[in-house]
């Protein structure tokens, strides 16, 4: 198995492979609308602008695992996205990172990880950085920015 088998529903309700994204450097974020890291959203939009015509994706998935940080439905998160924020990168319905009902995504991520394989989501808005071919390059916590991964998805792309 791989990334690219690997099924989620966007935000709208749309059931996708992640097969679409294929050749692409994609950043893959567990992200929550009333949370202290809430502001990188902005950063996230930033990167997006800047590389997406390179082949950059990032991939939103909403979660309300640490202390219920974004408690609302699919439609309230998209639009607290776009209207704070101007997200224009793909959302996610909301899922869970960790426990017994954790996504396969989040399950591959962890198991798949070169950086703190195996170990659970710490908090919101970890990233995990994929190459092109679908290699996990990288798996950082909550406090490194999006802007501060920059130099990396240029390498990648």
């Amino acid at each position: 198995m791989n990334i690219y088998d690997i099924q989620a529903k966007t935000i709208e309700g749309r059931e996708i492979s992640l097969g679409e994204y294929k050749g692409k450097v994609l950043l893959i974020v567990n992200t929550a609308s009333k949370c202290g890291f809430t502001p990188q959203f902005a950063g996230l939009q930033e990167l997006y602008e800047k590389y997406m015509d390179d082949g950059l994706e990032i991939l939103g998935f909403p979660c309300n695992q640490f202390k219920e940080q974004d408690p609302g439905n699919n439609h309230e998160i998209k639009n607290f996205c776009m209207i704070n924020y101007g997200v224009s990168f793909q959302m996610f319905e909301k899922i869970n990172v960790n426990g017994g009902k954790r996504h396969p995504l989040y399950k591959f991520l962890i198991e798949n990880s070169p950086d703190g394989k195996g170990a659970d989501i710490k908090w919101n808005f970890e990233k995990f950085l994929v190459s092109r071919t679908g290699e996990i390059a990288g798996r950082y916590s909550s406090i490194k920015t999006p802007k501060s991964l920059d130099r990396l998805i240029k390498k990648l792309l």
